[in-house]
């Protein structure tokens, strides 16, 4: 790889920051011009909020002292900035004993924890199910199977949600229906967040499959006698897995960054509830360095999914322009049948 490999991340790695720029300015520049504030929705709610209007007025005060009165809306927004590389965004106009970054180290954990045990069910269902179809393409196993995944993917994650709390808590008694205390408090959001993205990989890992199936190496592992399972399992699944890192990073990174519907429904304290609640109360500082980290976690993820599927595959490599001799002289050296 070398040079080649070297100029590729510098070129990726500048094209992340100016895209962390660009939506940084465009986050900023709405909030700017959506009407209202938080002072404002805090006295049309009456109270409602956890602040006292006494308490509103202070911290937005202290805030807009932190940018100065009359410091135009260009300059608010380098200071922000300058904030955001030094991982300081400010106090949180709703927490105002919290900071911006705390509330962000504190609930992204949550949210990961969730995201992570997510994608793991849905690839233990997906798996099977995509290699199970595949194997009977156009029969009417494949067509139910097919339809259920469709039916799946098409479901709401909230709804889903809802009729797990119907069946577990409200029918059966067995999970309770809020919170983030232990294992149980986890089962139903997990669920609820598997079963779209099961849908979704189980759709690629069939399409990966019948191409793979078609493969001149897969034939000829056949013709050689080889015993149906260990072609299918060694050779056609192996490297029909490759695809799926480019679908599974960006989704595990989508769910990491919070599920407002699935977090505010469970009552659990990640990414997602606390966004809506910023959102809703116009918590500028909040809402601004929540949408800046989950650009980062995106952009960062699909940075390191395209180095590993290009570290898996060697076409990916020539394609990119990083370790283009490298890879040119592996495959004029191996063979698909004898790199298996």
């Amino acid at each position: 790889m070398g040079t080649g490999f070297l100029a590729y991340l510098g070129r990726r790695l500048l094209r992340l920051v100016l895209s962390l720029v660009a939506v940084s300015l465009i986050t900023f520049t709405l909030l700017q011009l959506a009407p209202g504030n938080f002072a404002d929705i805090q006295r049309i709610s009456s109270g409602a909020s956890t602040i006292g209007s006494a308490g509103t007025e202070a911290v937005a005060s202290a805030f807009e002292s932190r940018y100065g009165a009359d410091v135009p809306v260009w300059k608010q927004y380098l200071i922000f900035m300058k904030g955001a590389v030094t991982w300081d965004f400010g106090p949180s106009y709703k927490y105002p004993t919290l900071d911006v970054q705390d509330i962000i180290a504190k609930a992204f954990p949550v949210s990961a924890t969730l995201a992570l045990l997510s994608v793991l069910l849905a690839l233990l269902i997906a798996l099977p199910v995509g290699v199970f179809a595949a194997l009977r393409q156009n029969s009417v196993a494949d067509h139910g199977t097919m339809f259920l995944v469709t039916l799946g993917h098409a479901l709401p994650g909230f709804l889903s949600a809802a009729f797990l709390v119907l069946l577990f808590t409200a029918t059966l008694h067995v999970l309770p229906s809020s919170g983030f205390q232990g294992p149980r408090n986890l089962v139903m959001p997990v669920l609820a967040l598997a079963i779209g993205p099961a849908a979704v990989l189980a759709r690629y890992v069939r399409s990966s499959m019948l191409e793979t199936l078609r493969e001149e190496y897969v034939t000829a592992a056949y013709a050689k006698g080889g015993p149906r399972r260990t072609v299918i399992i060694r050779h056609a699944l192996r490297n029909s897995l490759i695809p799926l890192v480019t679908v599974v990073g960006p989704l595990l990174a989508g769910l990491m960054t919070g599920t407002v519907f699935i977090e505010a429904l469970f009552r659990i304290p990640g990414l997602g509830l606390y966004f809506a609640s910023a959102a809703a109360s116009r918590d500028m500082p909040l809402l601004m360095g929540s949408t800046l980290f989950f650009a980062v976690i995106l952009m960062v993820t699909n940075l390191v999914v395209d180095l590993v599927y290009g570290v898996l595959d060697p076409r990916i490599r020539a394609e990119g322009g990083w370790g283009r001799s490298r890879s040119r002289r592996a495959s004029q050296r191996i063979s698909p049948q004898e790199a298996l």
